[in-house]
């Protein structure tokens, strides 16, 4: 909290509404139309008594039956009631668990000596101190590229990540968090705008119940944690390589479809891939080759000629 209007003292009566609460409750002595009798506002403070009456020296608004007196400003006061908060510091505890390589670690470091530890404050520019897990205020906000002034007057919601990345081939000891700050909130919104929140501290004096409203504003911190970790392994290794390359087969399939039945020039791609044959082509491509009349062809022509000129000389011996 680091911003408050308070409201002392308020017990149920009747008194004049809040100007700033959304609905037209003006009015004056003899004019009442906006301040029906019995009506609630929702963004209101009580009950509409069908009068009028002085919520300052200036201002008249309705009258209404609720806790009494309302809310006296609408805007908090500036400069903030805590701004020197930038100088409260957090402490982040934080444990992540990787149960299917039976790793846990927390963001204290385990090496990490006490004196150490106690006056360390975290530095995002130092080597060291980045991974401290004591943080200033002013420093997540200044990491999140806000102003701590006006974020303490109106409120805000500073996100804090943790993020673990880790290789877990190597020690444990290189797994290490990282810290990030962001603004979760719309800064420049025009409704509503920044984190505050009302309570009340109720009491009795002289047989009548009071309260003191608080209407606090201040900086929320969401804390969000992430991590993956890693370790090699041959089996899933085997299996996104053998993925790989049915996913080339399937590559070589989908350029064909595209190629020979998607793209202007498919009948050019389609000439080159096929080659058309008909029915007597295939005929004469398989057919065994016919000699003419009177002639053989190829080895048997050539045994032909070798029988006769064997013969021939079987003649000549017996002759001679």
């Amino acid at each position: 909290m680091t911003n408050m209007i308070i409201t002392p003292d308020q017990h149920t009566t009747t008194c004049a509404e809040a100007p700033w609460i959304g609905h037209n409750v003006s009015c004056t002595d003899t004019d009442t139309r906006n301040c029906p009798a019995g009506q609630v506002e929702l963004t209101g403070n009580g009950m509409f008594t069908g009068n009028c009456a002085n919520f300052s020296s200036t201002v008249q608004t309705c009258e209404i039956q609720g806790w009494c007196p309302v809310e006296q400003q609408d805007n908090p006061p500036s400069p903030a009631v805590l701004e020197d908060a930038k100088e409260f510091t957090v402490l982040l505890k934080n444990t992540i668990s990787f149960p299917l390589f039976n790793f846990t670690k927390r963001n204290i470091l385990d090496d990490y000596d006490p004196d150490y530890l106690k006056n360390c404050r975290f530095n995002n520019n130092d080597p060291v101190d980045k991974y401290c897990p004591i943080i200033k205020l002013d420093t997540m906000v200044k990491e999140a590229n806000q102003n701590f002034t006006a974020l303490a007057e109106q409120g805000g919601i500073v996100g804090i990540s943790i993020t673990w990345d880790c290789n877990l081939d190597y020690s444990g000891s290189h797994c290490l968090p990282k810290y990030s700050f962001s603004r979760l909130d719309k800064a420049d919104s025009k409704v509503s705008p920044g984190y505050n929140f009302r309570y009340a501290r109720y009491y009795r004096e002289n047989g009548t119940d009071y309260r003191t409203l608080i209407k606090a504003y201040g900086i929320r911190f969401d804390v969000v944690v992430s991590g993956r970790a890693g370790k090699f392994n041959i089996i899933p290794t085997t299996m996104n390589i053998g993925s790989g390359l049915a996913l080339l087969g399937v590559a070589t399939i989908l350029c064909d479809i595209v190629v020979l039945y998607l793209l202007k020039k498919r009948y050019f791609y389609q000439e080159k891939k096929y080659m058309m044959v008909d029915d007597d082509d295939d005929l004469r491509l398989f057919a065994k080759p016919q000699s003419p009349p009177g002639k053989l062809s190829g080895k048997y022509e050539q045994l032909e000629e070798d029988k006769t000129v064997n013969l021939h000389r079987n003649e000549q011996n017996y002759g001679s």
